[in-house]
């Protein structure tokens, strides 16, 4: 198989004047584009790193980043790539979990940067000196096999330390050929650039276009003006992205003017689409392909449901490269299978193309997640009769009242229906009498009062068991940088209410 920099490489000869990659002003063609590439594979040389070197980066998704993604697979390097939001403290974990050998960093770390000890033991590079390294390239060569690593993910570490997900050339470029063809990309699409490359969707929709030749438009950070003006002026073709950025897209008020008639494949991942956000993402782009993706950084696909607005809440069959199961919630191992329409906890098998060999340097991590060849994801979830996924939540998200385990999705997707619900979470807050009360969390799009939305629930599928005992009106639902709810946040008081 080939590597990460033959793959690049091999975009490059075959297309040498297509337009790659566009950040505000900036347009390369690939030719120009692999010129700077060789630049800073040169210039990652003269700081010293060599083959199988970590380097750390803390960049919004500009060129610089994307450049040096392809340098580090083409030089041999793991890239190391960490939220542009860090702070100081988790910065210093990072890097010396990592062992990072150097760091690049924008100006919006330069705090962080400045703040963390080992930070300042490493050679640093801001983003915008690497011009300086122009003309110091040749011809590009690759360094790396299929078997090395690629890149070192950490994941977002809501409870503890963040975890580094390791992942080898081959698994990267397995699972962004797959991606490629469960969302039926065509040579020279256009996508935006928005999730970040630091997130493994960014980095599989980076990989992904230059596979067909295809352009990355950059946009450094959100914003649903700017995305909107972007995908009209670069004549996007497909969009790649989390639940709560459709919401923010077809909630602005931009929407309704903006030229969008060049989307024509949209995918979603990183968190379930409630039902009610789901029927007006469809309803306002029309698209050829709709796309639900479930996976992880671990194992980047898990299943792919192709056709996500014909078959709500639905997480599909197994994706190309993996196997999956749903298992017991107190199963020991992978043969202690749930009966269809059991709830559960879904496990893939290990030896999927696209898997991860276990986490950096974590063998605690290793031994909760890693049994028996099959990763258990902390995932609940279960199988219809057609064999199609639901995913229902985590594990730990499970709300136990008065004995009986209820899922927050099931909840969160009759009241997102709700025309009044802009978003919507649900949690256990602490009750003594039922152990965790059934608490629904919700940011209005208009009028609506609890009362209201108990009758909807009432006049719903919804068991009355699972009916929240409460609504709370909020300015927002908290999430993380990539969109994922941070129900801890709700549980504890943290938020702001309307």
């Amino acid at each position: 198989m080939f590597d990460l920099g033959r793959t690049f490489m091999a975009s490059v000869e075959r297309s040498p004047e297509a337009l790659a990659i566009v950040d505000g002003a900036r347009r390369l063609s690939y030719a120009e584009w692999a010129a700077e590439v060789a630049d800073l594979v040169a210039g990652l040389g003269q700081l010293g790193l060599k083959r199988g070197d970590r380097l750390a980066m803390v960049l919004q998704n500009r060129l610089e980043m994307a450049s040096l993604h392809w340098a580090c697979q083409l030089g041999g390097i793991v890239m190391t790539p960490l939220n542009w939001r860090i702070k100081f403290a988790e910065l210093d974990y990072c890097l010396a979990d990592s062992e990072a050998a150097a760091i690049v960093f924008d100006d919006i770390a330069a705090e962080a940067v400045t703040g963390s000890a080992n930070a300042g033991r490493l050679a640093r590079v801001e983003a915008d000196r690497l011009g300086g390294w122009r003309g110091l390239g040749g011809d590009l060569a690759p360094l790396a096999e299929a078997g090395d690593l690629s890149l070192l993910l950490y994941t977002s570490g809501t409870t503890g330390h963040p975890k580094g997900v390791p992942r080898r050339h081959r698994a990267e470029r397995a699972a962004a050929l797959a991606h490629v063809a469960q969302n039926r990309y065509a040579r020279g699409e256009r996508t935006l650039g928005v999730m970040p490359l630091y997130h493994t969707m960014g980095v599989r929709s980076l990989l992904a276009m230059a596979l067909i030749d295809g352009c990355f438009v950059c946009l450094p950070r959100f914003d649903p003006a700017a995305a909107l003006r972007l995908i009209a002026r670069e004549r996007v073709s497909n969009l790649y992205l989390v639940p709560t950025l459709y919401h923010d897209l077809i909630g602005h008020a931009d929407f309704a003017t903006a030229d969008i008639s060049s989307v024509k494949k949209l995918g979603f991942a990183g968190a379930a689409m409630p039902d009610g956000l789901l029927q007006r993402v469809a309803a306002a782009f029309r698209p050829d392909l709709f796309v639900n993706h479930y996976g992880s950084s671990e194992i980047y696909t898990f299943t792919i449901e192709p056709d996500a607005a014909a078959k709500p809440g639905s997480a599909g069959k197994a994706g190309l490269n993996q196997r999956i199961r749903v298992v017991k919630l107190s199963a020991a191992g992978p043969d202690d299978i749930a009966a269809p329409g059991e709830e559960g906890e879904i496990i893939a098998d290990m030896v999927g193309d696209e898997a991860f060999d276990g986490y950096w340097r974590r063998p605690d991590a290793d031994a909760k997640a890693l049994r028996q060849g099959w990763y258990f994801t902390g995932d609940t979830g279960y199988a219809d009769a057609n064999g199609d996924l639901f995913v229902t939540g985590r594990v730990d998200d499970m709300i136990i009242t008065g004995g009986e385990n209820i899922s927050p999705g099931e909840i969160e997707s009759v009241l997102s229906l709700h025309p009044a619900v802009g978003e919507v979470a649900v949690a256990g807050l602490p009750d003594k009498r039922w152990g965790q009360r059934v608490t629904a969390f919700i940011a209005r799009r208009a009028v609506v009062e609890a009362d209201a939305l108990d009758a909807w629930c009432r006049a719903s599928n919804l068991a009355d068991y699972k009916r929240p005992r409460d609504f709370i009106f909020v300015a927002e639902i908290p999430k993380s940088p990539v969109g994922k709810v941070l129900r801890r946040l709700l549980v504890s008081g943290d938020y702001r209410e309307e």
